[in-house]
Parts: structure tokens; C-alpha cells; sequence
């Protein structure tokens, strides 16, 4: 255990003497502002250094029921686990990862997305006379490969981080072989702002809740704003004002703030929902469409786009877009609300914005979602993240998730 941690450490180090390359390979790779680039690699340091420090706490546990017994039990390495990971955070997605099953004792096969491949295979780089060589091994490819690697036998331990449809296809693929797999899939999570809450607030919750840094293409995004009818106006209003002001552009250059969609696959998804949402009859308020600079006009660039009037069956409040689009529902009863948030197969987070503290709680307890947030947004390292529903199985960045990168085992014996 502590050749792990020590070495674990030491590739820290030396990410952080070359954290500025990995966030400029993730903006011009995957498209994503480089501010927000520069916090996954922060952010994968900090949730390394927090696994490093929590693997000592993972103990078994004692009992005698007579003399000359005793009974106790073991957490025991799968050996070899798979990790497959997605295209909207390349870097972290497969840095910090790796900390909980490798220090459980395990061997790690990466998976990366085809679609932005490029910084975790020049992270490999940094591994060289730290870890044994063939301890930690970063492949990319499509489908084909992921479900070639589901289904080798050696591997008994899968970590998926995906779509729902592509986590749907790995535990088909593990199910024959019974293999222990953990899921964290998409949402089309609600941002429930109560008649009591400050419009302008809630409408910068709103903002920093999309994850626009990733062009909206996270899987944490509130998409869906379930706003009070009583506050639609106004809060519409700060929406908008506050969109309008987000500059798009190419991602390496600070001061921008949106970056192109990922690929043209990608592209083309976000622009027929976007369409479907006007033929559905959603009100488009803002965005849906390019930006005028000429130097963006062959990059995969969307504005912000906000459609108001939006009903729960519409194919866009029910459906996870991975893109910079924002439907705006509304709600008169507590019971409406409810009923709208918790309408959708999914169930990975949700935000509440109230000034009532009993609102904030009862909320918090009806809404089918596995995070929450009440008034402000973010993550921090400890704090179990996973979803309900088709959102996944299994939490990740807590105690939690480093145990079950580990099989239990009972030993009960006398003497």
C-alpha cells in the first residue's frame, strides 16, 4: 500500500510541473475552454491526494462469539479492473480515476474516448520509472474495442463513466460473466427555483449549472429549469441577459468561454434536437444557432440556446442533449414540480433554488436523483457522486467507491 501511495504522489508531482500542457491539449483535443481545462487537472490532483490519504481507513472488521474463535474479514484485490471513460473531461476522467482501483491493489486497463484520445496517451509519458510497466495500460478506440475488453475474461472489475445506452451495452456484455460494474450515466437534470428565490440568482445558477466551459456536454448539466410560473418573466429576462454575454469562441484563448462541440457526430445530434424543439413547439428565445465571426464559421460552434415554453412529453425536456441548450418548463403546484422534475428516466442530479429552508429539504427528499444541490453548485473530493434511475449504479470520489475496487472476504476460524 504505501509503494502505491508513494508513487501515486509522485506522478502528482509531476502533473503539476506540466499541468498547463495537459489543459491546452484537452482545449484544442475535446474543445473545452481552457479555464475549465486547467481546473480538471487541479481537480485530478486533489482527488488523487484525497484517495491517498482515505486508503488507510479501509479496514475489516472483528468479532469472537466464544473463546478460541474469532471472525474477521478481508478486502482483497479483483486484479485486473477496466475503466471506461467518455470525451468531455479526457484528462481527468482518466488521471483521477485510477487512484481508488490502484490502490486497492488492482491493474488498470483505460479505455478512452476515440473522440479526444490525446492527453491521456501523452499522460502514459509521465508513468515511466514510477509504476511497473503493464500496471496501468491507456487504450482508445471505438465500440468494438470497449466491448472486446468487457468481456475478457481476466477482467472482473469494470468503472464506467458513459451514456446511458453505452452503459446499458457494457453490463449486457458483463452479464454473462456476472463482473462486478459500477455505472455513472447521463442526466436531464432539473434546476427547481421556487416563487421565494431572487431571479437573477437563480438565473446565475442556471448558467454555471450547464457546464457551458464543456459547451453544456456534461453529464451533470441542468438542462431542464423548472421555474415557478409566477417568476417565469423575470427570471427568463436575467437568462437570457446573462447567455447573451458568454463569449464563444476558440477555447485556448482565455477570455472565451464556450468552445466548439467535440466532433461533427456530436454537432449534428445537439442541431436536430434543437430543431425538433422548434417543430415541437418550444419557444426559441435565444441562440440555436452559429456564430457569425468568420473565424468560427468551419468549427462545430453553437451559441447558448434557450427554448421557453417547453412541455414535460417534449422530445427536449425528456431527452439528454450533451449540448449548450436550456428548456424552461413551469410549475404552479409543489405537486406539479414534483411530478415534472421526477418525470424522466433519469435521475443523476438536481439543484433547488428557494430561500426556505423547508422547502429546500422537503425537495431535497422527493426528488429522485443521486446529488444535490441547494443554492449553489460544484463538487468536492469525499462527497459520493452517482445516480438513480438510469443514471447509474454505484457512487464515485467518496470511501465508497475505493471499496468496491475491492472483493470482501469472511474468515471465520477456531482454534
Amino acid at each position: 500500500m504505501n509503494q502505491r501511495v508513494d508513487a501515486l504522489l509522485k506522478l502528482c508531482s509531476r502533473i503539476e510541473e506540466r499541468a498547463e500542457e495537459f489543459a491546452l491539449i484537452d482545449s484544442y483535443d475535446a474543445g473545452n475552454a481552457l479555464t475549465g481545462m486547467r481546473k480538471d487537472v487541479t481537480m485530478s490532483i486533489e482527488n488523487i491526494k484525497y484517495f491517498c490519504g482515505l486508503v488507510r481507513e479501509v479496514k475489516g472488521e472483528t468479532f469472537s462469539m466464544e473463546p478460541k474463535h474469532l471472525n474477521f474479514t478481508r478486502y482483497q484485490p479483483y486484479g485486473v479492473v477496466l475503466k471506461i471513460n467518455p470525451f468531455n473531461h479526457p484528462f481527468r476522467f482518466c488521471v483521477e480515476k485510477i487512484a481508488a482501483p490502484l490502490l486497492m491493489g488492482n491493474s488498470l486497463v483505460i479505455k478512452n474516448s476515440e473522440q479526444a484520445p490525446i492527453s491521456p496517451l501523452k499522460w502514459c509519458e509521465l508513468l515511466k520509472d514510477i509504476f511497473p510497466d503493464g500496471l496501468i495500460n491507456v487504450v482508445t478506440g471505438g465500440p468494438e474495442g470497449g466491448s472486446f475488453l468487457v468481456k475478457h475474461p481476466l477482467i472482473k472489475r469494470i468503472g464506467v463513466i458513459s451514456s446511458v445506452n453505452t452503459g446499458i451495452a457494457v453490463n449486457i456484455d458483463a452479464a454473462p460473466y456476472l463482473k462486478n460494474v459500477s455505472l455513472e450515466l447521463g442526466g436531464k437534470n432539473p434546476l427547481m427555483v421556487f416563487d421565494d428565490a431572487d431571479p437573477e440568482f437563480a438565473a446565475d445558477l442556471a448558467i454555471k449549472g450547464m457546464n457551458l466551459s464543456r459547451q453544456g456536454q456534461s453529464c451533470s448539466s441542468t438542462s431542464r429549469v423548472l421555474v415557478h410560473k409566477s417568476l417565469k418573466e423575470n427570471f427568463v429576462k436575467h437568462l437570457v441577459e446573462k447567455a447573451k454575454k458568454i463569449p464563444v469562441g476558440l477555447p485556448w484563448i482565455e477570455t472565451n468561454e464556450i468552445g466548439p462541440i467535440v466532433s461533427k457526430r456530436q454537432f449534428d445530434k445537439v442541431m436536430e434536437y434543437i430543431e425538433t424543439g422548434k417543430k415541437e413547439g418550444a419557444k426559441l428565445v435565444l441562440g440555436g444557432d452559429n456564430p457569425q465571426d468568420p473565424e468560427l464559421k468551419n468549427g462545430f460552434f453553437i451559441n447558448p440556446t434557450i427554448f421557453t415554453d417547453v412541455k414535460p412529453d417534449m422530445t427536449i425536456a425528456k431527452e439528454e442533449i450533451f449540448g449548450p441548450v436550456i428548456s424552461v418548463l413551469t410549475w404552479e403546484s409543489y405537486e406539479e414540480l414534483i411530478e415534472i422534475a421526477n418525470s424522466t428516466l433519469y435521475g443523476l442530479t438536481a439543484m433547488i433554488a428557494t430561500n426556505s429552508l423547508s422547502n429546500a429539504m422537503k425537495t431535497a427528499e422527493d426528488i429522485q436523483a443521486g446529488y444535490v444541490w441547494v443554492n449553489t453548485f460544484g463538487r468536492y473530493s469525499g462527497a459520493p457522486y452517482g445516480g438513480w434511475k438510469l443514471s447509474g449504479l454505484g457512487v464515485e470520489e467518496c470511501f465508497d467507491e475505493m471499496k468496491s475496487y475491492a472483493k470482501l472476504k469472511n474468515i471465520n476460524m477456531k482454534w
